[in-house]
């Protein structure tokens, strides 16, 4: 749908020339020429042979009308076409950016409004050849009939502009949306070259001292391509699509910035993990063989059922401190080869490895140090859990004649738990471990209870 320019359309002999160019020109001689040259040409009209120039009268305010509906009918072309071809602007620029189903509708409004425009400026342009406004012999009748013509012309001509103003208006979230991600496009991709740039700069600081980092130059690597298609743009590419490799491009090559300046941190912590879970393991290992006289003691002093879990402790002991050590060899060669992430894996094996060492070893002195106490006195043992569960019913019987049934219930089974694990210690080898066990599993209830009073309470304040 291009711009149409005024012109001597559908009628042959003199291409390439309009009466509209030569009527223009003519007018704005008239307009620039001074009084006195008019006033010596004007007479000469009338030495040619039989032609009839006439002036004065109503036969001239009708040619001037005609000639003033011509340059307004003019104007208003001009500024149509202006408006036509900065709207067209704005269209395309919508066009580069979204493929929404909005877009595609403005698309095909701009297309029929570049039909309505064709119409009334084919129109405009048939009056202007049809009448030809500079001849001598011109009829006031034609000049009258020139005139209307003209005008109809410009008012149509008006009308759709009015029409494309409108339609100009309602594109305002479109072209600003547009606009937007054309202003985001240029320092988008300028900001990911940059940071691919920085990427490589961090990773050659590694390589100089000493560290090789194959994992990072292969990231680096793979975003060759999204920077060589960066490079070709968003006319080959698309608006939107450049935008988002740009970002991804930036997001991936920071990630590779980033691990690469933090590398030689990281193998020094690697090395500092290797000392300390070394040293941890040989501990381990000594404290590993504490735990057979502890079993000797568990077993001379109290019933089976307070050591049975812990026969096997000194075995697994011993083999989970080999395995970490074998681990720990691993995790050595790998940080040799500076396979990173092989020796950080590594060593987070070998930490659980001797963490669960750890808590057997210690599970075992835990258990003779309470069977001790509770041996020699249980009483402190009742006491504290009777106390968890006093407080927990004095807070349930607060501002009530009853407790609640769901809070009472638990607590009064909890009375009745309590009462048989005293009881369990009456005979010549009593299970202290049970009776423990017990005694925490009661206060554990009552504390549920607790929190669930206070949390209800809470909630109706």
């Amino acid at each position: 749908m291009g711009s149409v320019r005024p012109g001597r359309c559908g009628r042959p002999g003199r291409p390439g020339r309009s009466r509209f160019a030569a009527g223009l020109r003519d007018v704005l001689t008239l307009v620039l020429l001074p009084l006195p040259l008019l006033a010596v040409t004007a007479p000469a009209a009338f030495a040619g042979g039989g032609t009839r120039r006439w002036f004065g009268g109503r036969g001239e305010s009708v040619r001037a009308e005609a000639q003033a509906a011509k340059d307004a009918a003019a104007a208003a072309f001009y500024e149509l076409d202006t408006a036509q071809r900065d709207l067209r602007i704005s269209i395309e620029t919508i066009v580069a950016v979204d493929s929404s189903s909005g877009a595609r509708r403005a698309v095909s409004d701009f297309e029929t409004l570049g039909r309505r425009i064709d119409e009334a400026s084919h129109q405009y342009i048939g009056a202007v050849d049809a009448h030809d406004l500079d001849r001598d012999d011109l009829d006031a009748s034609v000049a009258a009939s020139a005139r209307t013509e003209l005008t109809r012309a410009k008012d149509e001509l008006t009308k759709v502009k009015d029409e494309l103003e409108r339609f100009r208006q309602g594109l305002g979230p479109l072209l600003d949306k547009a606009e937007t991600q054309l202003a985001r496009l240029a320092p988008a991709v300028e900001r990911a070259r940059q940071t691919l740039l920085a990427a490589s700069n961090a990773l050659d600081a590694v390589r100089a001292a000493g560290l090789r980092a194959d994992d990072l130059a292969a990231r680096l690597a793979a975003l060759a391509p999204e920077l060589t298609k960066l490079n070709q743009g968003a006319g080959q590419h698309g608006v939107p699509e450049t935008l988002q490799r740009a970002d991804r491009v930036l997001r991936d090559a920071e990630a590779v910035r980033a691990e690469a300046e933090r590398l030689p941190e990281r193998a020094a912590e690697i090395d500092r993990r290797l000392v300390s879970l070394r040293t941890r393991a040989q501990a381990l290992t000594t404290r590993s063989g504490q735990v057979e006289p502890i079993l000797s003691e568990l077993r001379r002093r109290f019933a089976l059922a307070c050591w049975e879990d812990l026969q096997r402790v000194p075995d697994q002991a011993g083999e989970s401190v080999r395995q970490a050590e074998t681990k720990l060899k691993e995790a050595q060669q790998a940080r040799d080869e500076q396979h990173w992430p092989d020796a950080t894996a590594l060593l987070s094996t070998v930490r659980a490895l001797l963490n669960n060492t750890d808590e057997a070893v210690s599970a075992a002195g835990d258990r003779l140090r309470r069977l001790n106490a509770v041996s020699k006195d249980p009483q402190q043992e009742i006491e504290r859990t009777r106390f968890a569960i006093r407080d927990a019913q004095r807070l349930a019987m607060a501002g009530r004649q009853t407790p609640e049934p769901r809070h009472a219930r638990p607590l009064d089974d909890s009375v009745a738990r309590l009462d048989r694990a005293v009881s369990s210690l009456e005979g010549r080898h009593p299970d202290y471990w049970h009776f423990l066990t017990e005694t925490e599993e009661v206060r554990s209830t009552v504390a549920r209870v607790v929190a669930q009073i206070r949390e209800e309470r809470g909630q109706g304040a």
